[in-house]
């Protein structure tokens, strides 16, 4: 094992809470020790999200200690070893295991108690460190090394690995965007190479989820770039094919940056499609996005080709009410990837400011004048607000009123 490395005091390891799930453990006869990606974050400096427990407790015990605590213990993946203790917050708690079959997909397991062959099993070797309490990190495969180095590297045999779940291959070069430094581990990438031919096997939402967390990199290009120079982004995403795609969604990422604006996964998504609707609507299908998901990137998509960085205002506020603020956000920043992306920016920056109003009349106020429901009082009201929209939605309630009594007194 690598000499230990001692960690400053992490503040989401001095919570009440937490203390007491690690204490509840120790005072039973068991160890129980963060793992994982929130070990990794910690060494960073990086915010934690998620906060992953390994312990040498049966997960049946698991269970019991945690209701001792007052806390809700809900048996998410049990059988193999995984249960969830829920209070201000969740832990996800796992039995120390070593896997006895695996199918590239899902594996069967036997618990051990054993703490260098349950990391042994892991993938990258950044992420097989665990951490006690006292801020010990317990390093068996160099992770705290390759974390200095930017080093993106599989826990003993990549091959191994690979074909224990293929989803690591993503996850290879997802981490790398991430946390990698110059090129990627050459082994590993070998590896990912010889074993893309089986990404299909893979659940795709499996893929989907993967592949969206990659696009939410800071700088997620040099990597798409790569997994395409090395036929592996064919299996997962034949969609973003020629290198100009790529391009766009280089072009996109650098507005990001440059405005120091949050990474859109869905958007960088769109910008790796073929221009319209179908290509997005037979992703949406594919990778089972959701109704939200879906109807976004299908009003984009249809809506980028058709938009001219000249429109005036008048016609941006129409498009606008027409069609909403998010959409013509996301087709003018899909349009500002194709060059010349200055042009676009009055247009996205009323996608961004400009709300559209309601109209401020209602079929009751008709009544209230006199017009009974009917098919009269809706031709009326949609003259009404077409002059209203005609007029750039400035007319208030009195003025759309007024209108209305000329339109009673000509019908």
């Amino acid at each position: 094992m690598i000499p230990p490395l001692r960690l400053a005091p992490q503040p989401w390891m001095q919570q009440a809470e937490a203390k007491k799930l690690i204490a509840a453990f120790a005072d039973a006869g068991f160890t129980a020790r963060y793992v994982g990606g929130c070990v990794r974050d910690a060494v960073l400096g990086l915010p934690i999200r998620d906060i992953d427990i390994a312990t040498d407790a049966l997960p049946e015990r698991s269970m019991a200690l945690i209701q001792v605590l007052g806390m809700t213990a809900v048996p998410t993946g049990i059988d193999h070893g995984t249960v969830t203790a829920v209070g201000r917050r969740s832990y996800e708690i796992t039995t120390l295991r070593r896997d006895l079959t695996t199918d590239g997909r899902h594996a069967v397991v036997a618990f051990t108690d054993d703490w260098r062959e349950d990391a042994a099993r892991r993938d990258f070797t950044m992420n097989a460190m665990f951490l006690d309490a006292d801020g010990t990190v317990l390093d068996f495969f160099g992770g705290l090394a390759d974390l200095a180095a930017g080093r993106v590297r599989f826990v003993g045999d990549p091959a191994r690995r690979l074909a224990e779940d293929t989803l690591r291959l993503l996850r290879f070069f997802r981490f790398h965007a991430f946390y990698g430094k110059g090129a990627p581990d050459g082994e590993g990438l070998a590896a990912c190479r010889q074993a893309a031919p089986h990404l299909p096997a893979l659940s795709v939402e499996r893929i989907r989820q993967e592949m969206l967390r990659l696009l939410e990199a800071p700088e997620p290009v040099a990597c798409l770039r790569l997994m395409q120079d090395e036929g592996i982004l064919r299996h997962v995403l034949p969609e973003a094919g020629p290198a100009p795609v790529l391009e766009r969604l280089a072009h996109m990422v650098a507005r990001d940056q440059a405005c120091d604006r949050r990474p859109d996964a869905l958007l960088r998504l769109l910008a790796l499609l073929p221009s319209g609707r179908p290509a997005a609507s037979a992703l949406a299908l594919r990778w089972k996005l959701s109704n939200a998901e879906r109807d976004r990137m299908e009003k984009a998509a249809a809506l980028a080709p058709t938009l001219s960085p000249d429109l005036s205002s008048h016609a941006t506020h129409i498009l606008i009410q027409a069609q909403g603020n998010q959409a013509l956000a996301d087709a003018a920043g899909l349009r500002a990837c194709d060059g010349n992306p200055a042009q676009w920016n009055e247009l996205l920056r009323l996608a961004g400011e400009w709300q559209a109003p309601e109209f401020p009349v209602k079929g009751r106020d008709l009544a209230a004048l006199g017009l009974q429901p009917g098919p009269e009082m809706g031709r009326l009201l949609k003259l009404a607000e077409a002059w209203w929209i005609e007029g750039d939605f400035t007319a208030d309630r009195a003025a759309c009123l007024g209108h209305l009594k000329a339109l009673i007194s000509q019908a």
